[in-house]
């Protein structure tokens, strides 16, 4: 499985890129490689991205490992915090 960042490449919200370019650096300081799913391209990439999450209102940045669902950003902060990454992103160590 593959780490998944649903995010978006258009967005007025300065928060959702802020978060967006948070979760990427930490991904890319610690070398967990991942995908980026920009849901601006298609509506059909929102509409996965809102399925998968369980959540019909869900913004980016949502992870997945694979198809299995991580979180969002505030529990991807949590679990940075709390040095429990590998077990939010559901790695194996």
């Amino acid at each position: 499985m593959s780490i998944k960042l649903y995010s978006t490449s258009v967005t007025c919200s300065r928060e959702t890129k802020a978060q967006q370019s948070d979760v990427t650096r930490i991904l890319e300081g610690k070398c967990i490689k991942y995908e980026m799913v920009d849901i601006s391209q298609d509506n059909s990439l929102r509409e996965e991205m809102r399925t998968k999450a369980g959540n019909p209102k869900a913004t980016p940045p949502q992870i997945f490992n694979g198809d299995e669902y991580c979180g969002d950003y505030e529990q991807f902060r949590e679990a940075v915090e709390a040095d429990a990454l590998n077990d939010f992103l559901k790695l194996k160590s």
